[in-house]
Parts: C-alpha cells; sequence; structure tokens
C-alpha cells in the first residue's frame, strides 16, 4: 500500500500481515481485507489462537520439539522406535520427515547450526543434551539430518566427532536432495528415500 490509503488501521495492518516470511504488501491486502469482512467473534478467535500459542506453547524437555506438555507427542509415544534419534536444525524439519510417513523414530532439535559467520558456535546449540541421549544404553543409531550447505556439514562432522566415541551407529540422509536444499522445501517421496536409504556417516566423508 502506498501513503495514500484512506486509512491507517488498514495500514497498519497490512504492515503487520507483510512481516510474515513470504507475504508480500499485495496478498496481506487482500487478508486484511477478508479479515475485515468477518464477523467479530471470528476475529477474536483468530488473534486469540496466537495469543494464547505465544503464551502456552512449551518445547518438548527432551527433544526441543515444539508441544502443549512437558513432553511432545512423538516422545511420548510407545509406538515410536526411542532407540533412534534424527538430528535436525529446527521444527520445521520434523514436519518435513513427519509428512513422509517413512520415519518411525524420534527427534532431536539442535536450533541451529554451526556458523562462525553468524556467531554461533556448539555451545550456542542443543548439542550436549544429544550427547546426554547419546549416552544411554537403549539408543543405538542416531541420523544426522542436516542441510547439504557447509554450515550443515560442519555441523554434522562435529556431531560424528562426539558421537564416534560412544559406539553408536551414526548414519546420515541420502542426498536424493539437491545440496543446499533446506528439507521443509524437499518433496515427501525424495525425502522419504533420503531417510530410508541412508548411509553411515563416515561414508559421507569419503565423498
Amino acid at each position: 500500500m502506498n501513503n495514500s490509503s484512506s486509512s491507517k488501521l488498514i495500514e497498519e495492518a497490512v504492515d503487520q500481515m507483510s512481516s510474515l516470511p513470504g507475504i508480500g504488501r499485495k496478498t496481506a491486502l487482500r487478508l486484511v481485507l477478508n479479515l475485515l469482512e468477518r464477523e467479530t467473534h471470528e476475529i477474536d478467535r483468530f488473534s486469540s489462537a496466537f495469543t494464547k500459542l505465544k503464551a502456552q506453547i512449551k518445547f518438548c524437555e527432551k527433544c526441543r520439539n515444539i508441544s502443549d506438555e512437558q513432553l511432545c507427542s512423538i516422545c511420548n509415544s510407545k509406538s515410536r522406535d526411542q532407540s533412534q534419534i534424527c538430528v535436525v536444525q529446527d521444527i520445521r524439519d520434523i514436519l518435513a520427515i513427519e509428512s513422509t510417513s517413512q520415519y518411525f523414530g524420534v527427534y532431536h532439535v539442535l536450533g541451529g547450526v554451526i556458523s562462525p559467520m553468524d556467531g554461533i558456535g556448539p555451545n550456542d546449540l542443543n548439542i550436549s543434551s544429544l550427547i546426554e541421549r547419546a549416552e544411554e544404553k537403549a539408543l543405538k543409531e542416531v541420523i544426522i539430518a542436516l542441510k547439504g550447505n557447509m554450515e550443515g556439514e560442519t555441523t554434522g562432522f562435529y556431531l560424528f566427532r562426539k558421537l564416534d566415541p560412544l559406539n553408536i551407529k551414526v548414519t546420515t540422509i541420502a542426498r536424493g536432495i539437491a545440496v543446499g536444499d533446506d528439507l521443509e522445501y524437499a518433496d515427501e517421496i525424495s525425502l522419504g528415500r533420503s531417510i530410508t536409504n541412508r548411509s553411515p556417516y563416515s561414508d559421507s566423508m569419503a565423498k
């Protein structure tokens, strides 16, 4: 919108809506006008959902996934293989992998990747808690499912070096996904195959 808008309230609402990733100002305007056409109780429900989300959402104390309770539904599920942990960068990667229906273990969210350029080191990530989980006798495999760029590869190698002395099987997803691609943007078939056709991490180091 431009400065000739007839409503500063509309401008402010569009500013807020367009601050979301992937939403330009034209799309933001359409969404704002759509909301404006709705009943007051619908708008109240809409805004209340996000207020409650921010105030009440928790992070799983075991894997750091988003959760309504202390443990997320995946960690708390008796049908999931607790001996298999898939390490991901963030919560969006869990959603992407879950959409494939090809993985039945549990997860561990790092909360980022090692990036010296951005001032992010190992101590800034949820790595120590991963090592603690890896030291549990019941754990059999850690799957490294990180983005295939320099930061992801650096983080994966760091994790491998930390996990290798524990005599745990460490694997990485097959690179059916283009190098540098985010897991959340991979199609379900390619991502599912990458999970199913994972290989020992040490093999990837030789490539």
